[in-house]
């Protein structure tokens, strides 16, 4: 079997190209570190502005000691195309009443199962970028993606 040749990607269209992956993907997959054990699972991202990812978390889950423990956690996001985004970084416990509250009122999920905006329970992640890297289908190379475009 030929091994099969991805177009030539522009490096100018690299950030394009990310966010359409980040468009595509509802369900990007979240790595966390629990002790020396990789976890993984699928997420529903509640607000993305450019690279920065807001997860929201209920503080039962285990994730919660995970992050609480490690905040270093990588996204991966897969399109449809078999293109791929990874965004590693540093996940903080966003506390902007304001924004708070945005994602709230755009997320009627959130309204339907937790109630109020103030239940205890919510933990909503902010996603700091540290890395981002764009993966073609079968181009099995990386490219560097300014995120702070």
């Amino acid at each position: 079997m030929t091994r099969p040749q991805p177009d030539p990607i522009d490096p100018g269209d690299v950030v394009r190209l990310a966010r359409e992956v980040i468009a595509a993907d509802r369900f990007p997959h979240l790595a966390t570190i629990d002790g020396d054990q990789p976890r993984l699972r699928p997420v529903s991202p509640v607000k993305t502005d450019g690279f920065t990812i807001y997860v929201a978390n209920l503080r039962q889950y285990h994730k919660t000691v995970e992050i609480e423990a490690n905040p270093r956690v990588e996204l991966c996001y897969l399109a449809p195309s078999h293109n791929q985004v990874r965004i590693t970084g540093v996940a903080q416990t966003e506390t902007r009443a304001e924004l708070l509250q945005q994602i709230w009122e755009e997320n009627p999920l959130l309204r339907q199962y937790l109630g109020e905006p103030t239940n205890p329970q919510l933990i909503v992640y902010r996603i700091e970028p540290q890395q981002v890297r764009f993966m073609q289908e079968w181009a099995l190379d990386y490219f560097e993606v300014d995120f702070r475009s």
